[in-house]
């Protein structure tokens, strides 16, 4: 069991006013089995005319925001303690088949193509190898993880968050947000239930050094039903099960249901700068 102070600051830097910002967040860790939030807050710089906060279709805790005075800068700031208790990861022993021929109504929507992930012939390709004949779905969605680590290169800057499965198969790299939808959708084009999840990984100094503020990272990944009423979390562009260093903010059909920020500014401004920094500090137990 591990307990983090997380902090989010992104900020806005215009060269122009902006008038009003209107804008929704999913900053704010989830409540599950595996994980408990103790507190958490959303405030902006300057402060916010109408701040308010839903729990979406999918679970996640949702915050809006307006904010009505003019400003060249804006800054979220995203603070919460949440306790990660993970255990052993399910071990989805039964026949991929057997799963996709199963699937509850609460898990359908999540095997349906959705808007950024539509049905692709050579997504299905891809993932094709990893599902052979009886195979137990644990390993055939570890194998296909573990392709994805092994066959796209994890180059910053290299996608947006516009760009498709199809730009990743065609240019051979990305970032976490593209190997997570690659995941989701090769799942689901053998009819298996996959989730997109955003949240943070908690990044480790070497040996000896100390930590520095601001550079644990923001992060994605994928969820595959087991067929056990149980949902399965791995990291492709790490190659591991998610653990104790992972924080589940929320999960979606895809990126476009759970983006960390989006919005709409109105201002004459033709230029923006946006930095963005996650600090996940250990807290002691007990």
């Amino acid at each position: 069991m591990t307990t983090y102070r997380v902090t989010h600051r992104t900020t806005y830097t215009y060269a122009d006013d902006v008038t009003t910002s209107f804008g929704r967040a999913h900053l704010l860790p989830r409540t599950q089995p595996d994980q408990r939030c103790a507190a958490a807050e959303v405030t902006l710089e300057p402060g916010a005319d109408d701040l308010r906060e839903h729990t979406d279709a999918f679970g996640n805790r949702s915050t809006y925001f307006c904010v009505r005075a003019p400003h060249r800068e804006l800054t979220v700031l995203a603070r919460s303690t949440v306790t990660v208790d993970r255990g052993a990861a399910p071990a989805a022993l039964r026949p991929w088949e057997e799963v996709r021929d199963s699937v509850p109504v609460e898990a359908r929507p999540y095997r349906l193509p959705s808007p950024r992930l539509p049905s692709q012939p050579e997504v299905a390709a891809y993932a094709a190898s990893s599902f052979t004949p009886g195979r137990p779905l644990g390993e055939a969605a570890g194998d296909l993880c573990r392709r994805i680590h092994a066959d796209f290169d994890y180059v910053s800057g290299s996608t947006t968050v516009r760009s498709t499965v199809t730009d990743l198969l065609a240019g051979g790299e990305g970032v976490c947000q593209d190997f997570a939808h690659l995941a989701v959708a090769g799942l689901r084009s053998r009819g298996i239930p996959a989730r997109y999840v955003s949240g943070y990984l908690e990044t480790l100094p070497p040996p000896g050094k100390p930590k520095l503020r601001g550079v644990d990272a923001s992060h994605a990944w994928f969820s595959v039903w087991t067929g056990d009423g149980a949902w399965l979390d791995l990291d492709p562009t790490n190659d591991r099960v998610v653990d104790e260093q992972f924080v589940v903010l929320a999960h979606g059909r895809d990126y476009g249901d759970v983006p960390p920020l989006k919005g709409v500014i109105f201002t004459d401004s033709a230029e923006s700068v946006m930095t963005v920094s996650v600090d996940m500090e250990r807290l002691p137990e007990g």
